[in-house]
């Protein structure tokens, strides 16, 4: 059954200021899950709104924050014209800097931020949350379920990368240890930024720490599969996206009744 939503725009305190979000619910006034999602690198933008509103509608409490805040109110960077031949590389490049200011410890601060205006929530059942992260969200959402424990019972990464880098201090297959939530990581075939040996390297170490996982390729998609204002969007691969998580989060997060 697919809910009425009601969608709002409201400022997450932290630390270093107010992070603009989006925020969705059902509109029936009853209590629901929370579910943190984190966007790609292109950010808030009609599209992830969308995203928003269509996992709402399914029961869930949705906040999706500007997790470059610190560079402005989103947009931080418009999408650009892909049929442009330059648009990529330019924007990745005016995107790097807002890259290295968000450093390891700063996200992880933000991410408990996040998290804990979403169980503050009014109408958000209380005990642990989903998360949901996209491209460099997926490991933003990974980092959080390392990080905050309890707090998180369920997150899935999509077409996340750089999720098994031994080398980065801070890639989330150290912290697999420390994971209580189940998670799903469902990866692209066509991705350069996870290839296969990173893929073995993360499902080693989520086994050596016993977490409940799924790894997953989904067969002929690239990198950015989900995003629809994107050149590499696959509907199909979108629409299977949105039963895995819907089972993921059906099987771990609280419900009214409990």
């Amino acid at each position: 059954m697919t809910l009425s939503v009601a969608f709002h725009t409201l400022d997450i305190t932290t630390r270093d200021g107010a992070a603009d979000a989006y925020l969705a619910q059902p509109d029936d006034g009853r209590a629901y899950p929370g579910v943190l999602l984190l966007p790609d690198a292109f950010g808030l933008r009609p599209w992830i709104r969308e995203m928003v509103e269509t996992i709402a509608a399914q029961g869930y409490i949705v906040l999706a924050p500007n997790i470059f805040y610190r560079a402005g109110r989103a947009p931080v960077l418009p999408v650009p014209d892909f049929s442009e031949p330059d648009a990529r590389a330019n924007f990745f490049t005016a995107l790097e800097p807002l890259r290295q200011q968000l450093t390891p410890e700063l996200a992880l601060r933000d991410l408990g931020a996040y998290l804990n205006r979403l169980a503050d929530l009014e109408h958000v059942v209380p005990g642990g949350l989903g998360v949901v992260g996209y491209c460099m969200g997926g490991r933003l959402a990974l980092r959080a379920a390392g990080e905050y424990g309890p707090k998180v019972a369920a997150a899935a990464s999509f077409h996340g990368g750089g999720l098994a880098v031994d080398e980065a201090p801070d890639s989330p297959h150290h912290a697999a240890g420390s994971v209580e939530a189940e998670l799903l990581i469902a990866h692209a075939d066509a991705d350069r930024s996870m290839p296969a040996e990173q893929i073995e390297v993360l499902d080693k170490a989520l086994d050596a720490a016993d977490v409940r996982y799924t790894s997953v390729v989904y067969p002929g998609a690239a990198h950015g599969y989900t995003m629809r204002d994107l050149p590499s969007y696959d509907d199909g691969a979108y629409r299977r996206h949105l039963s895995d998580l819907s089972a993921l989060l059906g099987r771990n997060l609280p419900t009214e009744a409990a």
